[in-house]
């Protein structure tokens, strides 16, 4: 038997919510250890900001990723905008910008940054971060933190992005930063009533592969109108060559983990 892939959206520093449906999920114990077995886990991204506890979030991951191993399971993870920009007020701190805030730093509080996260960043916590790929293919589709087509400005495949990422994240240049972050903010590429969305999607999926596109970046509840509390499970869409697993839980969401159905082509 094939072990479950979970996928879990943006937690942005709700520890308690991504606990407590880790926990529901039966992938940890109450003491907040791995219980999952050869279960994998995936997180989209964006682990930091707008919440009060993103260091730890990240620190949990960190620590479940290396308990899963030694199950037999597995816990990955994809960099998202805010996990970047984070690193970018880290490392560049007050140099200027053209953004709204004039430097990093402030660019960074205005899009939820904690000080508290920011002050508790370690070398480690760092080493972690840069390790995370943009993208990644899974059992048929294609995760990416964003419903954008920037990965397209990068590269023409899923390791040609990840080089280029990487090579960003390595960079003294703020420029190239800052030109990652704006194009990071882009959302909703796939929707649209005039089916562009649609025909984004597949072009995007012909590009790097898959099946289907499994994103977070915008909130479901931007997405559909619904109350965020509401939102209790994926939402497919752009003729099911889309799904997008962010939670909202920073709106007042509860989060969800979203189970890899049998992929049907």
């Amino acid at each position: 038997m094939t072990a479950p892939v979970y996928v879990f959206g943006d937690v942005h520093g709700f520890y308690d919510k991504l606990t407590a449906r880790l926990i529901e999920a039966e992938l940890i114990d109450d003491a907040h250890h791995w219980i999952g077995d050869d279960a994998v886990l995936w997180f989209i991204g964006d682990f930091t900001d707008r919440g009060p506890h993103g260091i730890e979030v990240i620190d949990l991951v960190m620590r479940l990723q290396a308990e899963a191993r030694s199950a037999g399971g597995a816990v990955n993870s994809l960099l998202g905008n805010h996990d970047l920009s984070l690193l970018a007020a880290y490392h560049f701190g007050e140099t200027r910008t053209t953004g709204p805030g004039g430097n990093f730093l402030t660019d960074w509080k205005r899009v939820g940054g904690q000080m508290n996260d920011l002050d508790n960043l370690t070398p480690a916590h760092i080493h972690w971060l840069n390790s995370l790929p943009p993208m990644a293919r899974v059992e048929g589709r294609l995760f990416a933190h964003a419903d954008s087509i920037l990965y397209l400005r990068y590269g023409k495949s899923v390791e040609e992005v990840s080089e280029a990422f990487l090579s960003i994240l390595y960079s003294e240049e703020p420029s190239v930063w800052e030109r990652l972050i704006s194009e990071f903010s882009e959302h909703k590429a796939f929707t649209g009533r005039d089916h562009g969305g649609t025909t984004r999607a597949a072009q995007f999926l012909a590009q790097f592969g898959g099946a289907q596109i499994v994103h977070g970046h915008s909130p479901i509840a931007t997405l559909t109108g619904q109350a965020p509390i509401a939102v209790d499970q994926a939402l497919v869409y752009a003729g099911g060559q889309c799904v997008d697993v962010d939670g909202g839980l920073y709106l007042g969401g509860g989060g969800f983990l979203y189970r890899l159905p049998p992929l049907i082509v």
